[in-house]
């Protein structure tokens, strides 16, 4: 599928099959997200993979949702203020560059047949203690990855002219 079809296509899933996702493909989305551009290509993020089986209560304090917990996969994505470039007014660029990297890992998992949904309605407290982020890391965005259940449906978008300001 082509670049424009694959973005009409992606959609947030929140049903997920009881089927393991193949390492192979898990490697190729961690590797989209590690290729993302960043600002001055800091890579000021890190990737959390979380195997669900086994951990659902605890994940569930993350996010309640009982399809967060379905896919075989959760993974997250924090941004490193320390090691981000910073633009001259201070403006530090680390959840900008998380959530690039975030929607490569995304785009790259509808590519080979996976499902995902952006949740960013978590709870940092619980994330912290359930998988022990280090101080430092900012939790961003988490996502479940695994192969969906339910069927994409078209998406409400809004037209471009409602969007656009052409200068």
């Amino acid at each position: 599928m082509d670049f424009l079809e694959l973005i009409e296509k992606r959609y947030s899933v929140r049903a997920f099959q009881d089927r393991p996702v193949e390492e192979t493909k898990l490697q190729k989305i961690l590797e989209a997200a590690r290729l993302a551009p960043t600002a001055a290509n800091r890579q000021p993020f890190r990737l959390l993979v979380v195997a669900t089986r086994g951990r659902e209560e605890a994940l569930r304090r993350i996010y309640s949702r009982d399809w967060f917990v379905q896919a075989p996969y959760i993974i997250g994505i924090c941004a490193v203020a320390s090691e981000a470039w910073v633009r001259r007014d201070g403006r530090n660029y680390a959840v900008v560059d998380a959530t690039i990297a975030m929607d490569h890992l995304i785009l790259a998992a509808a590519n080979l047949g996976l499902g995902t949904c952006w949740v960013a309605a978590f709870d940092e407290k619980a994330a912290r203690e359930v998988l022990a982020i280090p101080a430092e890391w900012d939790p961003v965005a988490f996502t479940p990855l695994g192969y969906p259940a339910d069927e994409w449906k078209p998406k409400k978008r809004r037209p471009l002219s409602d969007v656009l300001k052409k200068i």
